[in-house]
Parts: C-alpha cells; structure tokens; sequence
C-alpha cells in the first residue's frame, strides 16, 4: 500500500501541493486526476523519493522510499517517458536497472517481450519513436515485479492499438493484486481503466471516491425524452420545477426530475412518449463540473466549426 499523511510540497514559495492525505491498496487501479498544474507529477516524485516533502509523509508498505533495500522489487514507476541514456540499447538499460536491483538477468527479456519490445531490444534507445521509449518506461517499471505501480501518462505517444494495450495491461496488473497509481488527461480512457479516483485541484484534495461515486456525485441526472406533444409536456414539467432545453426534432433534455417521475406524469395527462431514457454522465463531464473553479488556465473563447450556426 502507499500512504500519503499531510504531503506537502513548496517550490519558491509557491504551494505545489497541499496536505495531501491519500492510499493506494492492491487489487485495484487508482486514477490520478486534476488539471494542469494541481500536483500530480509532483506527487508522484515526492512518492519515489526524487522530491522531498517540505511536510508530511509517503510510505509505501509501511517505509519511506529511502529505506527500501531493493526500490524496483517494491514499487516500480514510469515517471518520464525518456529516462534512459540514448546511447544504450533498450536491453542494456534494463539490464543496468536490474543489476542494481538484484533482479535476474532473464527478467530483462520477459519484460522486454511483454511490451512488445524484443524485435528492437539491440537498438539504442535515442532512435525510438515516442510511442516506443514509452513501452521502454513501462517495461522499466515492470522489472521488478513489484507489488504497486505508478505510471504518469502511461498513454503518451502510443496508437490507438497501444492505448488498449495498456487499460488491458493495467487492469490484468490490478486483477493480479497490485495496486496501481495512474493519471492521465485521457478521461475516457481512465473512465474505462481505474476503479477508483483520486482528485486534486491547486495542490489539494478535491476527492477519494470509487469512479461511479465520483461521476453520480459530481453530474446532474439528465433524461431524454421524445414526444410529438413536446409543448404540452414542457408546460407539464415546468410546473414541477424542472429544467429544459429543446433538442430537435421532437426531444427535450430534462433535469430536476427523476426518468420515473417524468414517465409518470406524462402517463397521467395522456401524453405519448416516443423516448424516455436516462443520460448518464461522463467522467469528463464530472471532472469539468468539480473542477471548473481549479483550472490554471482558462479559455472564455468558443470556436465554431464551419457551417455552424451562431
């Protein structure tokens, strides 16, 4: 498990991050959230020991980094996608990390293999594409086989094809017991990956939720329905406070009232509904309403698209 008491970081000054108190168990993927600037990655550092906390602790099973005999076999993280020395092969410098890790030479060409890496493993890394010195990071922090895991935007540079290859990779790790500590900007793509949330804005703590806690908590219900009776149903819905927008041909998007209720009150004044179902929110649509106070740098700009309307 990884522990965070009161983490706290200050560069110059500037509050980076803000008391932070937060755990990362086994057996499940933990999504990283926050916009740019809110002190993900440098959460990430303090947890790896590359940062020192000016207050506060992390712990990972009970130790700071710093006291960790072998760090890879205990926690294994991909932090930057090119941290290695472009003159080396990509075996070399899994082989260097594993020398320093006690960790078997044939370890080395397991995980090179599992990340799709063995047709190039003699190839010094300096020539790899972006997509590829990622899987290099990532086989990096598989070496050790260790029990928890970080990765900070484990998708980068990676093709559609990759990006599956890692939600399938992360959640076969998780399912396997390890605990998993991933962000991303990807909403959709940590939608369908993490089980679990955890949010910070300007350094603090906005949530610690499991993800369908987090999207029903933090989005309106909404419900669509479809009527050739659209005026009278609207007229029928005001008068119970609910809240409208028309989308055409036939439809309105209702909020304040539950799909039932709405159902319902249409049957009682004879109304014939086309449509009546449920929208469920997206975890982008959950993240931007918790966090449209905690962005860094805002857009007030709309652009439009060719063809469409003001």
């Amino acid at each position: 498990m990884i522990e965070a008491r009161g983490l706290t970081k200050t560069y110059e000054g500037t509050l980076a991050v803000d008391h932070l108190d937060f755990q990362v168990v086994e057996g499940r993927v933990t999504g990283f959230l926050g916009p740019n600037g809110a002190g993900k990655s440098t959460t990430m550092r303090m947890i790896m020991g590359l940062d020192r906390p000016n207050e506060g602790s992390v712990l990972i099973n009970g130790q700071r980094f710093s006291e960790l005999k072998n760090p890879l076999r205990s926690v294994g993280a991909l932090l930057e996608a090119k941290a290695y020395h472009p003159g080396r092969t990509a075996r070399n410098h899994l082989l260097a990390l594993a020398a320093t890790n006690h960790i078997p030479k044939q370890r080395v060409d397991e995980v090179l293999d599992l990340v799709g890496l063995t047709s190039v493993a003699d190839r010094r890394a300096g020539t790899f594409s972006l997509g590829m010195g990622q899987r290099l990071g990532i086989a990096a922090a598989l070496l050790g086989d260790a029990p928890l895991l970080l990765f900070d935007e484990p998708v980068n540079g990676l093709d559609p094809e990759g990006i599956l290859w890692i939600r399938h990779l992360l959640r076969g790790l998780a399912a396997e017991g390890r605990g998993i500590f991933v962000s991303s900007h990807l909403m959709s793509e940590m939608a369908l990956t993490a089980d679990h949330v955890v949010v910070i804005g300007r350094g603090k703590l906005v949530a610690d939720t499991d993800m369908a806690n987090f999207i029903d908590a933090n989005s309106g219900k909404t419900t669509l329905v479809r009527t050739p009776q659209r005026s009278d149903l609207q007229a029928l819905l005001t008068q119970h406070n609910a809240t409208m927008t028309f989308v055409e041909p036939d439809g309105l998007q209702v909020t304040g009232l539950e799909t039932a209720a709405i159902g319902e009150i249409a049957f009682s004044a004879g109304i014939v509904l086309h449509e009546l179902a449920s929208v469920s929110a997206s975890l982008e649509d959950a993240f931007m309403s918790l966090m449209q106070d905690d962005v860094e740098f805002q857009s007030h700009t709309t652009v439009r698209l060719e063809g469409e309307r003001a």
